[in-house]
C-alpha cells in the first residue's frame, strides 16, 4: 500500500500517519452491503426495471467557523476531530438501544453525518431514483421507496397473448438466501422464498407474509409469532415453525452465510440473543428461538428494538425445509450446498425453480399451490444482461416486459408524467426508436452514489479540496441525465434521523458551497496541505466499469487540475474493486449504498472507524473501506 503522505512531501507542513497503536479493532456490528452496481448510476440502468475549533493548537482551524491564522474557515483540518466524534457517536448508538433512548440516537446519527461531512471521507453526490417503463401489454403494481427487488411477479399480468413475463438482470452467483447481498440475487430470491413478513412490492408498509400475526411481552423481549397454516414448500410439504427455525439457523450457523450480523446485532439487527464460545463463534443451537408447537415459535432479542420487524423482512430470513442443507450442526443436508445455491431452489414463493445458467439466465414457472394470490403468469424469465448497448437493443426489440433505459439513451424530454400520493412520478414515456410510447414510473428511493477515500492513502486537505470542488446538481444533469437527487449526506432526507426540518438545517450549514463549484477553497485548502500546480498530492481514481462515473470523475479530474492535485482515472470490475477495498488498496473510488429497511443504523454501522480498518476484512469488520480508524486520536500523531 503506498502511503501518499510522504510522496514528495518533505518540507511541507504535511502530518504523517504513524503505525497504528493496537489498531485490528473487532467491531462485531452489522455488515450488509447492498452496493449499489449497477452501470449508470440510476438505479435500473442494467435494464431490469427492478430492477450515498478543534482547539488541536496546530493552526488548522478551530471548526467552528472562525478563520485559522492562514484565514481558512472550513472544517477543522485536524481528523482525529471527526474520526473520535463517529466513534464515540456510534459507541453512544450501540450503549443507548433502548426505545426511549430515540432521541439520544438520533442525535448521534446526526454527528456522524457531521463527522463524515467535516472529514470528507465521503463524497455523497446522490440520491437515489428509481425508474421503471413497461409496455402497454403489461400490468404491474407500482413498487415504493425500498426498490423493485422487494417485488414478486405474482401480481404480474401480461394482457396479449404471452404467458411468461421476460424481463432483464445483472449477474449473480447464486440463490441461496442467506448468500444474498446484491440486488440482482435478491431479485430473482424474492419470486422463490419467503420472509415471515414483508414489503410488498418495496413499499415501506411490514406484511404478514407467512404469520397471521405476532405478540411482544410486555418487556418487548420475546416476540410470539403465530404462523399461516397450510403454507406448502414447493415439494408439497407444508412450513412449520420447525422450518423457521432452521432457516434462522442457518443465518448464524451456516458457514454459507454473509449475514449473520443481521441476527445477532442490534441496533442495526435482530439482537437475538445467543451464545458464543471463545473464539466468538455462535455455539451451535443456542440462538434463543423456541419452537413451541407447529405454528408457534419463539424469538428472544437482548434489547428492546423497534425494528426487528424490519430486518426479518431481508432475503435471508427466507423460510425453507428444515434440514435441505447440511451446514449446520445436526443436519447432514438433502443436498449439498454447491447444489442450493445454483441447482434448485425449495420455497414457499409464488414461482418454482426451473433453471439457472450463470451469467445467461433464470427462469422459474408458477407455483399453482402458492398460499397468497397464485400467478397470472405461467413462467417468470430474466436475461442477464449488463452491457448497456445490448440491454437497450433487446428492450427495442420488444424482448423485455419491464426494463430501464441506459442513461445514454435516456431523454427526460419524453417524460410525461403527474405525482401520485406516494409522490411517485406515473405516466408515459416516449416515443422509443421503435415508435411505441411506454408506461413510465419514477421513484425516490434509498439510496445514495458516492466517491470515497481511503484515509490511510488520501489526506484531509485533498478530500476537503474534492468536497469544495464538487458541484452535485452538475453532476446529476450532465452525466446522469437528471436521474438524480443531490445528496449531502450519506443518509436520504426521507429516512434523516431528526426529520426533514433537521434535514434542512444539515444542508444549510453544508460548508463546501452546495451545488456550486469553490475552487478558491479548494486551491486554499491544498496550500494548507503543502499541495501545488508545481508540487501536487497525486491519486488515482477507482470506478467499477461505468462510462457515467468516469465521467463524473474525469469531471472532478479537470476541474482540479493546476490546483494541487493530479488525478488518473481507472476501471475495474466490481468484484476487483470490492477486493481491492477489502485490501486497503484503493485511494479513491466510486460506490453505492441501498437501504433494505428504513433505518438509519441500517448503513451507519460502516462509519464507525474501527469498524473500516481494512486489515481486518473481510470477516472480523465491515464497514466501508476508509481505514478511518487511522485518524482516531489513539492512533494518530503527528509528525
Amino acid at each position: 500500500m503506498s502511503d501518499q503522505l510522504n510522496d514528495g512531501k518533505s518540507g511541507s507542513t504535511r502530518r504523517k500517519m504513524l503505525s497504528l497503536i493496537g489498531g485490528g479493532a473487532a467491531a462485531s456490528l452489522a455488515g450488509c452491503s447492498a452496493f449499489l452496481g449497477d452501470d449508470d448510476g440510476n438505479g435500473n440502468g442494467n435494464g431490469n426495471g427492478n430492477g450515498n475549533g478543534n482547539g488541536n493548537g496546530n493552526g488548522n482551524g478551530n471548526g467552528d467557523g472562525t478563520p485559522t491564522d492562514d484565514g481558512y474557515d472550513g472544517p477543522s483540518l485536524d481528523p482525529t476531530v471527526h474520526a473520535d466524534k463517529a466513534q464515540e457517536a456510534w459507541e453512544t448508538i450501540q450503549s443507548n438501544p433502548d426505545p426511549d433512548a430515540q432521541d439520544v440516537r438520533n442525535e448521534a446519527y446526526v454527528e456522524i453525518e457531521e463527522a463524515v461531512r467535516d472529514s470528507a471521507v465521503m463524497m455523497n453526490f446522490m440520491h437515489t431514483v428509481g425508474e421503471r417503463f413497461w409496455y402497454d401489454y403489461v400490468d404491474v403494481p407500482k413498487y415504493g421507496a425500498l426498490g423493485p427487488s422487494f417485488q414478486q411477479h405474482n401480481n404480474t399480468e401480461l394482457t396479449n397473448d404471452d404467458t411468461e413475463l421476460n424481463l432483464i438482470n445483472s449477474t449473480h452467483a447464486h440463490i441461496d438466501p442467506i448468500e444474498s447481498d446484491d440486488e440482482a440475487s435478491s431479485t430473482v430470491i424474492t419470486q422463490l422464498y419467503e420472509p415471515i413478513v414483508n414489503y410488498p412490492n418495496g413499499v415501506p408498509e411490514l406484511n404478514n407474509k407467512l404469520i397471521e400475526g405476532f405478540e411482544l411481552s410486555d418487556d418487548q423481549l420475546t416476540y410470539t409469532f403465530n404462523l399461516k397454516q397450510g403454507v406448502q414448500f414447493h415439494d408439497g410439504t407444508e412450513m412449520t415453525a420447525q422450518d423457521v427455525k432452521y432457516s434462522w439457523r442457518r443465518v448464524v450457523e451456516s458457514p454459507n452465510s454473509v449475514r449473520a450480523n443481521f441476527m445477532l446485532n442490534s441496533p442495526d439487527g435482530v439482537g437475538a440473543v445467543h451464545e458464543t464460545d471463545d473464539e466468538g463463534n455462535v455455539v451451535p443451537d443456542s440462538l434463543a428461538v423456541t419452537v413451541v408447537d407447529d405454528y408457534t415459535l419463539e424469538l428472544e432479542v437482548r434489547n428492546p428494538n423497534p425494528a426487528v420487524m424490519d430486518v426479518l423482512t431481508y432475503t435471508a430470513f427466507s423460510v425453507i425445509p428444515e434440514g435441505l442443507v447440511g451446514d449446520v450442526e445436526g443436519y447432514e443436508g438433502d443436498v449439498s450446498h454447491g447444489e442450493f445455491r445454483r441447482e434448485m431452489a425449495r420455497g414457499t414463493g409464488p414461482f418454482q425453480f426451473d433453471m439457472f445458467s450463470l451469467e445467461d439466465e433464470f427462469r422459474a414457472t408458477r407455483f399453482d399451490d402458492y398460499h397468497d394470490d397464485v400467478a397470472d403468469v405461467e413462467a417468470v424469465h430474466y436475461n442477464i444482461i449488463e452491457d448497456t448497448e445490448a440491454i437497450f437493443t433487446y428492450v427495442i426489440e420488444e424482448n423485455a416486459d419491464i426494463f430501464g433505459i441506459p442513461t445514454q439513451y435516456y431523454d427526460p424530454d419524453k417524460v410525461d408524467a403527474e405525482e401520485d400520493d406516494r409522490g411517485r412520478l406515473v405516466g408515459t414515456y416516449g416515443p422509443l426508436e421503435n415508435d411505441k410510447t411506454v408506461n413510465y414510473l419514477r421513484v425516490s428511493e434509498l439510496g445514495v452514489y458516492y466517491f470515497a477515500f481511503n484515509t490511510r492513502n488520501v489526506p484531509i486537505e485533498v478530500r476537503q479540496a474534492f468536497m469544495y470542488a464538487l458541484n452535485q446538481q452538475e453532476f446529476i444533469d450532465q452525466v446522469f441525465a437528471g436521474r438524480g437527487v443531490p445528496a449531502y449526506s450519506f443518509t436520504p432526507p426521507g429516512i434523516w434521523p431528526t426529520g426533514l426540518d433537521g434535514y434542512e438545517q444539515f444542508v444549510e450549514e453544508y460548508p463546501y458551497s452546495a451545488n456550486e463549484t469553490d475552487l478558491e477553497s479548494a486551491r486554499e485548502v491544498l496550500e494548507m496541505g503543502g499541495y501545488s500546480e508545481d508540487e501536487p498530492f497525486e491519486l488515482t481514481c477507482t470506478t467499477y466499469q461505468s462510462p457515467a462515473y468516469q465521467e463524473a470523475a474525469g469531471i472532478l479530474r479537470d476541474k482540479l487540475a493546476g490546483s494541487g492535485i493530479s488525478m488518473e482515472l481507472e476501471e475495474a470490475q466490481f468484484g476487483t474493486l470490492i477486493q481491492r477495498g477489502y485490501d486497503g488498496d484503493l485511494e479513491m473510488y466510486s460506490l453505492g449504498w441501498s437501504w433494505s429497511w428504513e433505518s438509519v443504523a441500517y448503513g451507519h454501522f460502516g462509519f464507525e472507524p474501527k469498524n473500516t480498518d481494512t486489515s481486518g476484512m473481510p470477516g472480523e469488520n465491515n464497514g466501508y473501506y476508509l481505514d478511518w480508524q487511522t485518524e482516531l486520536s489513539e492512533n494518530y500523531s503527528e509528525e
